[in-house]
């Protein structure tokens, strides 16, 4: 386009040539290229669709000659961009099956006036142009529309791997203790160390992990979300009173604990959806915690809402990655992060559908807290 500008300027004999093209919303025209102004202002310079003569001639779709400028009060001088002294202005529109693209403009120092061969000169030079950018448009187009089904590709990669990866454990380990109590009723082998109690919660144990997991999953893939959730008052010592003594196997080389508040504290929310998001904050500390180090959780009440914090020993996750967490198919391991994740990512879009919150933030000593944020029930 400039060097199509550059001959323009040469053939025409002209001391400016200047090239508009309208944006997506048909509603205003920006520079593009100029040859006998400052190139600094391509991009910045800008009209509405009516505005000034470039404006004129987009919105009329006609070709506009004025003799001069400084008579023509639809002439908008831009300070800093249009050279003082410039008195006969040609503008042509860029069209292109039936659409205005953009505008071209011609401008002499000297009055003058353009033969119709001149403006027939310029307008096939418009035709050029709004074919070529149109052209170009549309492959710009073609390639965000493949780089969209190329993302699009990629995340149902990530999320049949996730799948596959995360409920094939707890399924894997659900018929091993199905096959250990099969062979204890039938006598079969030594007798157990464990008793069948044990593999029969066991067993339970990973069919509660998969049910939560399945859950995840589908509010992480629903288009519509998880619509309005039930807001209800509830005890919300309780529900953490039952989360931690469900997910106690699971932090078996964690030790747990709950700083308990002095009061009784009542949320606002859905009782087994908050639960829900309990239960995954606790099972992506039981996976993130430093072997060994503790985990906590406690409860209190803040300038009207229900807060719950859940924290361990170790260094936290690094600043930059707190709101990354909270996406589809993202985890963190220390200061790297990789795609699978989802049970943070259905956490968040749970709170919000109670009116709530989740978010991270320090914990006081190096490393960083949950806090799941609930309006405070009736009386409180």
């Amino acid at each position: 386009m400039n060097t199509i500008i550059e001959r323009t300027t040469v053939a025409l004999g002209v001391d400016v040539c200047s090239l508009y093209l309208m944006d997506r919303d048909d509603d205003r025209l920006t520079l593009a290229a100029t040859n006998g102004l400052d190139p600094n202002h391509v991009g910045k310079v800008s009209m509405a669709l009516g505005e000034g003569i470039t404006g004129t001639v987009a919105a009329a779709r006609r070709p506009l000659e004025v003799p001069d400028v400084r008579e023509d009060p639809r002439f908008k001088w831009v300070r800093g961009y249009d050279l003082q002294g410039i008195t006969t202005m040609l503008s042509v529109p860029l069209t292109w099956n039936d659409r205005v693209v953009g505008v071209i403009n011609v401008q002499t120092r000297a009055s003058r006036r353009f033969t119709p061969e001149e403006i027939e000169f310029l307008s096939t030079i418009a035709a050029l142009l709004g074919g070529i950018v149109e052209k170009g448009r549309l492959q710009a187009e073609r390639e965000r529309q493949l780089e969209t089904l190329t993302a699009l590709d990629v995340a149902r990669a990530e999320l049949l791997s996730m799948v596959t990866h995360e409920l094939r454990t707890p399924l894997a380990v659900v018929h091993a203790y199905l096959d250990l109590l099969g062979e204890a009723a039938m006598g079969i082998g030594d007798p157990p160390r464990a008793s069948a109690r044990d593999w029969w919660d066991a067993a339970l144990e990973q069919v509660t992990r998969l049910d939560r997991q399945v859950d995840g999953i589908l509010i992480a893939v629903r288009r519509d979300g998880v619509g309005e959730l039930e807001r209800r008052p509830f005890d919300v010592v309780s529900v953490i009173e039952e989360a931690l003594s469900d997910m106690t196997p699971l932090f078996r080389s964690h030790p747990l604990k709950f700083v308990r508040p002095g009061e009784e504290i009542s949320g606002l929310g859905d009782r087994g959806r908050y639960r829900q998001v309990l239960e995954h904050i606790l099972e992506n500390e039981s996976k993130y915690a430093p072997p060994g180090g503790g985990v906590s959780v406690g409860a209190f009440r803040h300038d009207g809402d229900v807060r719950v914090w859940v924290t361990d020993e170790g260094p936290g996750i690094p600043r930059e990655e707190w709101e990354r967490v909270f996406e589809a198919f993202v985890r963190v391991d220390g200061t790297r992060s990789r795609g699978s994740g989802i049970g943070l990512f259905a956490a968040r879009r749970l709170m919000e559908g109670m009116g709530g919150r989740v978010w991270i933030e320090p914990n006081g000593y190096g490393g960083s807290r949950f806090i799941l944020a609930l309006p405070a029930g009736a009386g409180q």
